[in-house]
C-alpha cells in the first residue's frame, strides 16, 4: 500500500513517542487507539482523524495543533493564531475584559495585515461590525470610561494623528 501524504506525521509521531520513552503499545493504550492502527499511522498508511490526533497529542503531552499541521488538517498560520489566542486566554494575570480587548487588538492588526480572523470567516463578515458580547458592554447604570471603550482601529487612529 502506498504512503499517504500526511506531511511526515508518522515520522514525527515516532520521534515524539521515542522521546517520551513509550512503546507503540503504551502510546496506543494511553491514546485509546489500537496498536495496529497507531502503527499504520506511524508508517504513513493511515490518515487519522482530528479526534485521534488530539488523543495521541494528549498522551504524548504535546500540542494537538502541531499534529494537525503535520497531518495537513490545519494551516501553520492558523496554528499560530490559535496558540496566540490560547496564551492570552490562559493568562491568569489579566482579567476577562482585558483579554477581550487584547484579542480585539490582535484581530485588528491581523485584518490590517490582510488576515481575516477565523471567527469572521464563519459568518462572512470582515470583522468590522459585530454585536458585542455581554462581558464587553458597560454595566447597567455605569458611565463608560476610556478603559471601557473598544480600541480604535488603525484607520480611525489615522484621523487623530496629524503625522499620518
Amino acid at each position: 500500500m502506498a504512503s499517504l501524504n500526511v506531511g511526515n506525521l508518522g515520522e514525527y509521531l515516532r520521534e515524539q513517542r521515542n522521546a517520551a520513552q513509550l512503546s507503540l503499545r503504551q502510546l496506543a493504550d494511553a491514546a485509546g487507539v489500537s496498536n495496529p492502527y497507531l502503527s499504520q499511522i506511524e508508517r504513513g498508511l493511515r490518515k487519522p482523524s482530528a479526534d485521534v490526533l488530539q488523543q495521541v497529542a494528549k498522551a504524548l503531552r504535546i500540542s494537538a495543533e502541531t499534529l494537525y499541521v503535520r497531518a495537513g488538517i490545519l494551516d501553520e498560520r492558523e496554528r499560530e493564531e490559535l496558540e496566540t489566542r490560547a496564551v492570552i486566554l490562559a493568562d491568569p494575570s489579566i482579567n476577562e475584559r482585558q483579554k477581550n480587548v487584547l484579542l480585539q487588538i490582535y484581530d485588528s492588526f491581523r485584518r490590517e495585515n490582510g488576515f481575516v480572523p477565523e471567527t469572521d470567516k464563519a459568518d462572512g463578515t470582515d470583522g468590522a461590525a459585530r454585536t458585542p458580547r455581554t462581558d464587553e458592554t458597560p454595566e447597567a447604570g455605569k458611565t463608560p470610561t476610556a478603559a471601557d471603550e473598544t480600541p480604535k482601529t488603525a484607520d480611525a487612529r489615522k484621523d487623530d494623528n496629524p503625522h499620518s
